[in-house]
């Protein structure tokens, strides 16, 4: 019977136990959630979330124009407002990564990772190896 409660007991604390760690990943992983001024701070660009991947997409745009550097001729006269330049983040390792970014100004997709630090949002475009890439720092609008 004392084995039998101790049984009990244990796999009580394991759920428990992992429960709160899920809790505690999740909420470290929505930490990204939220709106970003751009590099130039001439777009806003909202992060949020579909299943358990993270995506990005321009809200505002200082100046409103047309993706015509898209190497799709069907997408050239969409807008670039609403687009989503990020797509298909995980969080793992205290980061973001597997994702793609993709680059309006030349319509380009490249392999992505993203690091929060605070309200800085640094994300690294690269080909291949991220050593091969470029990082720009994006800061969370309060």
């Amino acid at each position: 019977m004392k084995t039998l409660k101790f049984n009990l007991f244990f796999l009580l604390s394991i759920t428990c136990s992992s429960t709160v760690f899920a809790q505690t990943y999740q909420a470290a992983a929505d930490k990204i959630l939220g709106i970003y001024w751009s590099p130039k701070k001439d777009a806003k660009i909202e992060i949020y979330k579909t299943g358990s991947h993270y995506f990005g997409k321009s809200i505002w745009v200082a100046s409103p124009r047309q993706d015509t550097e898209n190497p799709d001729p069907s997408l050239r006269s969409r807008q670039v407002l609403g687009i989503d330049l990020l797509r298909n983040f995980i969080y793992e390792d205290e980061g973001y990564t597997q994702g793609k970014v993709y680059d309006p100004e030349s319509g380009k997709t490249y392999d992505c990772k993203m690091k929060l630090n605070g309200d800085y949002l640094k994300i690294r475009g690269y080909i291949g190896l991220s050593l091969f890439g470029r990082t720009e720092v994006f800061k969370r609008i309060n």
